[in-house]
């Protein structure tokens, strides 16, 4: 995943709203005037959020005749828990070789 897209999955999980929109869509697709209707926001603030959820790809908009249709894709919260986890594997990594370090300094092994 590049760090743009990463950028935009993460700017788009930072606002409660938007993460709820996400939870919504998972269960089920809805029309962007539902979501409006079950959010205490206006129907352009319901829009400018499925537009930056959009722009994360969280979402896919389908116009079927009048009506616009939002469902969730999971791939790019996919690839950014991956990111995540890579972070992690870094850091314990890192921590444990401190640890065994700081252990043979306090055990009088320098490692020399």
């Amino acid at each position: 995943m590049k760090e743009e897209e990463l950028d935009h999955v993460f700017s788009a999980l930072a606002d409660p709203t938007r993460r709820r929109i996400i939870e919504t869509v998972r269960e089920r697709n809805c029309t962007v005037a539902e979501l409006s209707s079950m959010f205490s926001i206006s129907l352009p603030a319901v829009s400018k959020h499925l537009k930056v959820l959009d722009r994360a790809e969280l979402l896919k908009r389908e116009r079927k005749g009048k009506f616009i249709y939002c469902s969730y894709n999971g791939q790019p919260l996919a690839d950014a828990l991956q990111w995540i986890a890579e972070q992690q594997r870094f850091w314990k990594d890192s921590f444990t070789g401190l640890e065994d370090y700081l252990n043979n300094l306090h055990n009088g092994n320098t490692g020399k």
